[in-house]
């Protein structure tokens, strides 16, 4: 009887291992050996936040347990008696123990033995024992997949199968979960019907009511934990859209489960928190996780899009780098590598150390053949001369003004000119844009002055004389009167150029160049007196007036030259006063322009750059007193209520683009008060300096009052509209100006611009009507805009 016991017991061991290897993922399951089941989503990490605990692994195979359960089963007395039954007969022929002795010699009961292929309904049973030996399945709540099914919802269904994959790994979502029943409850319908609709407040009403009526009822699990999601969600995005990037990040760090694929939305954010937050590294990883793990092409390339704006170049590269190909050959980011060409040509020329790929300046390059923009040009020209490509950039210059003379175009062209040893071309191409802004006036002053160095000297005309003159009187700029004063003296006008270095010292006193050129014209002159007066003047502050030398070396060839042109009428001395640090140059020599450090616009904005602030080469200055805020300075450095004056005295001399740092600078204050007059600063030095797009942005760092919200926003409207004029877009022009006419009566010069774009439109009748009501108030534009309306619909008349 035991060795019957023992055989059957092997069949039994027998026929589970073969039944078990027909299902190897069953068995590896059953036993531990490694999980069939598809790996659940990673989340994406945040740092020392830890994981939502898994259950526990699958416990090790216990033979003896399923040994004892084989024997149970196998000597478990039959249910019924019925000989019918193959079973049965089976079981009679082994069960009765008393009967075994008394029937021994017998040898009936051994063809008990022939009955194994009646043993397969008995060997088939031992599967659920070896089921209970497995780890149970988790109890997942499925509610929320069933009210997802039901409603059709497949993006909520699926980023709750995500979710549930994240806390449950050993959970096997259903294989057609719209197939799921659907929750009968209809009080829990509604409450995840208001879940769906984001009426977060209101669920938790529900359920607290609910609750207080049934107190036996409880809310499903899974129903909290998603409301619970919710809310970290909607927090996390309220923080974003305020600018708290640290918030961000906290409540991304205490919510794992919204940093998956199904999220990509909160993903690109706490990536900006990130970088915000000066974790670069981070913000990239993140990036990175999403080019990994999502396959969404549209999210994919929206991703590189919003990582190009945030990023540098090199970290850009490394995201770049994880594009898939595309199934005909192409690459994935095809679509917006012209941009994304643009955007690093634009960080190339605001770091000249930056060594941009050739690749992306010869797609920059050939997209400036092809579509022909003057903003490609104006890239490729900057970025070339801060490279000192001065030759190349002079031809991507000159491209860009052939298609658009604009100020930015004109000004990189001066800009080449002047390092090309042609100021005389730079100071032609500039003085059409020199009240352009200050930069403009920077750029044109520097081409004069160093027109007027050239040695030997240029001959210019008597018109540009005079117009340069007029100009450096009005702008009271030392270097170029100062070289004035050498160029008269190089024509033989000693008188002329005395009154030059006179000039020039009115408005700087500490110029040692045009005292040294004072001193040496004086003693031409034969004033000693003068001569005199300035040694003691500048005794101890240089060497060169106090022990002035023979002056016929300074003149060429050791003679006095011929007259070449007619006397310059002297200028008037005029009055000294306080100016701005400016830097003189050494005497007799050009005074080639620093690199500018240009801002250059994004793909994606109107050809408007704020320019470079230009200055010449300097030489060491003696003393000066620090008044204002005429020096140059770090704003960071400074106290925010420190800052927040500085930025405004900046505003007053109108140097908007250094005063926009230090209002940057000042919104960190904790007073109120500061930061509001902060942002608002901040939004009038953008439009000051063109940049529209930048002033509305800054205006939202602080809240504003009403009266300052509205005039903002009309001269941003403004602003807006004569961009949009200049760059050719009337019907635009024309929405900025029924936007501004919304909040603000509109003022003759934009109505004599809104004439302007009906006659561009071919819309002459409305052209006629808005001249002739701007001409009504003596307007002269308006007059010359219904002159210019009746040359083109009369022209036989007008002839």
């Amino acid at each position: 009887m035991k060795s019957s016991l023992v055989a059957v017991s092997a069949a039994v061991v027998v026929a589970s291992l073969v039944t078990g290897l027909k299902d190897r993922a069953a068995l590896q399951e059953k036993f531990g050996l490694g999980s069939a089941g598809k790996p659940a989503p990673e989340l994406m990490m945040m740092g020392r936040i830890k994981p939502t605990d898994a259950p526990a692994g699958n416990s090790d195979f216990n033979a003896q347990l399923v040994a004892d359960k084989i024997e149970a089963i196998t000597s478990s007395p039959p249910p019924t008696s019925d000989v019918s039954d193959p079973n049965a007969v089976a079981e009679q022929s082994a069960t009765p123990p008393s009967a075994a002795p008394q029937s021994a010699p017998q040898p009936t009961p051994q063809p008990a033995v022939p009955a194994a292929p009646v043993t397969p309904p008995i060997v088939s049973e031992p599967i659920a024992p070896q089921q209970a030996a497995a780890p149970p399945q988790p109890a997942v709540d499925e509610s929320a997949l069933r009210y997802f099914a039901s409603r059709g919802d497949k993006v909520r269904l699926q980023a709750e199968i995500s979710r549930l994959q994240a806390l449950y790994p050993n959970w096997v979502p259903p294989a057609d979960p719209l197939a799921v029943p659907q929750n009968g409850d209809k009080q829990l319908e509604a409450m995840w019907q208001l879940y769906s609709d984001g009426r977060y407040a209101e669920l938790r009403k529900a359920v607290a009511d609910r609750q207080a009526a049934d107190a036996g009822w409880q809310p499903p699990a899974d129903l909290l934990d998603r409301l619970d999601v919710a809310e970290a969600r909607a927090r996390l995005i309220n923080a974003s859209d305020l600018k708290q990037y640290a918030t961000v990040v906290d409540i991304a760090a205490a919510t794992p489960s919204l940093l998956t694929c199904s999220e990509v939305d909160v993903l690109w954010r706490v990536a900006e928190a990130f970088i915000q937050t000066e974790r670069v590294q981070r913000g990239q990883d993140a990036y990175s996780y999403i080019l990994k793990n999502c396959p969404n092409p549209s999210e994919r390339q929206a991703t590189v899009e919003k990582a190009s704006t945030l990023l540098a170049y090199q970290p850009m590269q490394a995201l770049l780098a994880l594009e898939k190909p595309a199934a005909d050959g192409s690459r994935e980011f095809d679509a917006i590598r012209d941009n994304l060409a643009r955007r690093f040509m634009a960080e190339g020329n605001d770091d000249p150390k930056l060594a941009i790929a050739p690749d992306y300046v010869a797609r920059l390059e050939k997209l400036a053949g092809s579509e022909g923009l003057a903003s490609d040009a104006l890239l490729l020209g900057w970025y070339q001369l801060r490279r000192n490509n001065d030759a190349e950039a002079e031809k991507w210059f000159r491209a860009a003004r052939a298609k658009e003379d604009t100020a930015a175009a004109s000004q990189g062209l001066a800009l080449a000119l002047i390092a090309g040893k042609a100021p005389e071309e730079a100071e032609d191409v500039m003085f059409r844009w020199r009240a352009e802004s200050d930069d403009a006036s920077a750029t044109y002053l520097a081409a004069t002055a160093n027109l007027m160095a050239l040695q030997p000297p240029a001959d210019l005309a008597e018109d540009v004389l005079h117009r340069i003159a007029a100009e450096i009187i009005a702008r009271k700029y030392v270097p170029t009167a100062q070289q004035f004063g050498w160029y008269a003296r190089s024509l033989n006008q000693f008188q002329t150029a005395a009154r030059w270095f006179e000039t020039a010292l009115a408005w700087k006193p500490d110029d040692e160049p045009s005292a040294y050129g004072l001193a040496v014209t004086r003693e031409q002159l034969n004033d000693r007196k003068g001569v005199l007066d300035l040694q003691r003047a500048w005794a101890g502050r240089s060497t060169r007036i106090a022990n002035l030398e023979d002056t016929s070396s300074l003149m060429p060839n050791g003679s006095v030259l011929s007259p070449q042109k007619g006397t310059l009428a002297p200028q008037q001395p005029v009055q000294p006063t306080t100016q701005p640090a400016q830097r003189p140059a050494t005497a007799a020599e050009p005074l080639p322009a620093e690199r500018p450090t240009p801002l250059q616009p994004g793909p994606d904005q109107a050809v408007r750059p704020a320019r470079p602030a230009l200055q010449t080469v300097t030489v060491q200055r003696g003393p000066r007193q620090i008044r204002g805020c005429s020096t140059t300075i770090d704003a960071a450095q400074l106290s925010p209520a420190n800052a927040l004056s500085r930025g405004w005295c900046l505003m007053d001399i109108n140097r908007p683009m250094e005063a926009i740092s230090a209002f940057e600078a000042a919104l960190q204050s904790p007073v109120r008060k500061d930061r509001e007059d902060a942002a608002y600063g901040q939004s009038l030095a953008y439009l000051r300096a063109g940049l529209s797009s930048n002033a509305a942005v800054a205006a939202t760092k602080a809240p504003q009052n009403r009266q300052r919200a509205a005039e903002l926003q009309v001269a941003i409207l403004a602003d807006r509209a004569l961009s949009a004029f200049d760059a050719g877009r009337y019907r635009e022009t024309l929405i900025y100006l029924d936007q501004r006419a919304q909040l603000q009566q509109e003022r003759i010069d934009l109505m004599v611009l809104r004439g302007y774009c009906y006659l561009n439109l071919k819309m002459y009748g409305d052209a006629t009507r808005i001249f002739e009501a701007a001409a009504a108030t003596g307007n002269r534009d308006a007059a010359r805009g219904l002159a210019d309306v009746r040359n083109v619909t009369h022209p036989d008349v007008n002839d």
